[in-house]
């Protein structure tokens, strides 16, 4: 019993003190009434007192976890997660609506978010998969499996209307890059990131606000340097990659000034084709087919597989770019201006931008020190929606200033750095696993969150990390948290 008294991570359990406590305070801050100075901090009428009754119930989380055999979660990881989709399929029928989500169910004068919960349900199926017996992430069948164990709660959680926790889950995708997997993967997701911002952003004339074309046009000239990248970085072939280079250069500087200029010196009606057909576009278009085939004529001559996925991730570059301005404007009205706001192409400040615009007002109105706690103007006059929740961040920034903000920001990457020197240390590939998992969750949690409170990405609605109010999302980082703590006690069982 000493062993393991003296193996639990003392210092990381100080941080979640630290952050549950200073988030309890924060939240009677954002819900501080100016009119009612006496109000108590354990009102349990009040978002603060009910609160502590979940940091209560927590701390009897914690106890059940830590009282738990770590074989328990080892054992019966498939069963947690099997009971778990089996909730979130359930919940898309028996959810209560709530601000157009259909992702809470209802008990008596509470509330829970089983989304929240099935994040540790997943991790642990993910730890479970990759510490079966001769498991190899390079494999094709298990790659897929992985991938099957994330795509599930994603497609139920979608379906619950509940975007911004089914974003989450692509997070733990991070973990699959310390088990060896690819770093062509990654290229192709920031290349597609890459692909929609350019696309959308310039689909539409700022000025005159009408559809442009040169969205596509920027892209498709750029997906042909995009292949000549993956010949460098990827193939390591040098000389192909030269080559695509230069001829892809020669091609757009070359047939722009073709399609600028030719058309008054053709005689009618080729002038008029020419101008009908001959677009920057369309040759842009071509010119990006071009790369892919340039690039299968590799693989046809070498057999190499490699060109035959870059072949493949060319054409699908092109695909990838209709396919975002087709569901683009299938989005709903609200979803579609959100992108709009934040991609700089409209400012809607009564509207989608104005949460942002106000968050940004009481985090700049905060100053270097903050004007002090209780006393922030914009989140207790309530200038800034969902303060409480997802917009938390907000009051820190206005009542801690930079210096406060700063500081919470560093004690979270502390946490996050802190799980992964953990993660590192495990014996078993189970407790490594599910450590990176958590590292993953809480990163992208924090970034996202304090990412869309100062406008840098969309605002998706996802929880600060033990700060926001609400059980769910409290329960479900202590359970994610402490689970790993239990794993990482045990780890003297595997000398």
């Amino acid at each position: 019993m000493s062993n393991y008294f003296k193996s639990f991570d003392w210092v990381t359990l100080v941080m979640y003190l630290i952050l549950v406590f200073a988030g309890w305070l924060t939240i009677h801050a954002a819900s501080y009434n100016l009119e009612d100075p006496d109000i108590s901090i354990f009102d349990f009428s009040r978002p603060s007192g009910k609160q502590i009754v979940w940091i209560a119930l927590s701390v009897f989380l914690v106890v059940l976890i830590l009282v738990t055999d770590s074989k328990f979660f080892i054992t019966y990881a498939p069963v947690i997660y099997t009971l778990m989709m089996i909730l979130l399929l359930a919940t898309i029928f028996i959810g209560t609506n709530i601000n157009g989500s259909h992702s809470w169910i209802k008990i008596g004068a509470f509330s829970i978010q089983p989304a929240e919960f099935g994040k540790f349900s997943t991790a642990l199926m993910l730890a479970w998969l990759f510490n079966t017996y001769n498991f190899k992430l390079t494999r094709p069948s298990n790659f897929l499996r992985a991938v099957l164990i994330i795509i599930v709660p994603v497609i139920l959680i979608i379906l619950q209307r509940e975007t911004g926790s089914a974003l989450v889950y692509f997070s733990l995708v991070l973990l699959f890059y310390r088990q060896g997997m690819s770093g062509i993967i990654l290229w192709l997701g920031f290349s597609m990131v890459l692909i929609f911002v350019l696309g959308i952003r310039y689909s539409i004339d700022i000025a005159t606000g009408d559809p442009s074309l040169f969205g596509q046009e920027l892209v498709l000239s750029i997906i042909p340097f995009l292949v000549v990248l993956m010949f460098v970085f990827y193939l390591e072939d040098y000389y192909s990659a030269f080559k695509l280079g230069i001829i892809s250069a020669a091609v757009l500087i070359a047939g722009g000034l073709i399609i600028r200029y030719l058309p008054p010196y053709l005689p009618e009606p080729y002038a008029g084709l020419f101008v009908k057909y001959a677009t920057y576009r369309n040759m842009a278009l071509l010119l990006s087919i071009y790369s892919a085939l340039y690039t299968l004529w590799h693989y046809l001559l070498s057999r190499y597989l490699p060109y035959l996925w870059v072949a493949l991730i060319g054409l699908f570059f092109i695909g990838w770019l209709f396919l975002c301005h087709a569901a683009f404007n299938k989005l709903e009205d609200h979803q579609r201006t959100r992108i709009e706001v934040l991609l700089g192409i409209k400012q809607d400040l009564k509207g989608a931008g104005y949460n942002v615009n106000q968050a940004k007002i009481a985090i700049g109105s905060g100053g270097f020190l903050g004007k002090g706690y209780l006393q922030g103007t914009q989140t207790k006059l309530s200038y800034v929606p969902e303060q409480e929740t997802d917009f938390i961040f907000c009051t820190v920034g206005e009542e801690k200033g930079f210096l406060g903000s700063s500081l919470l920001v560093l004690l979270y990457m502390a946490l996050i750095l802190r799980l992964i020197w953990l993660a590192e240390r495990q014996r078993t590939v189970f407790a490594q696993i599910y450590g990176y998992c958590v590292a993953s969750i809480f990163a992208f949690h924090v970034f996202i969150n304090v990412g869309m409170v100062i406008g840098l990405v969309p605002v998706i609605g996802i929880p600060l990390p033990f700060f926001s109010y609400g059980g769910s999302g409290l329960w479900s980082f202590t359970i994610l948290l402490f689970i790993f703590l239990k794993l990482d006690m045990s780890r003297i069982d595997s000398y």
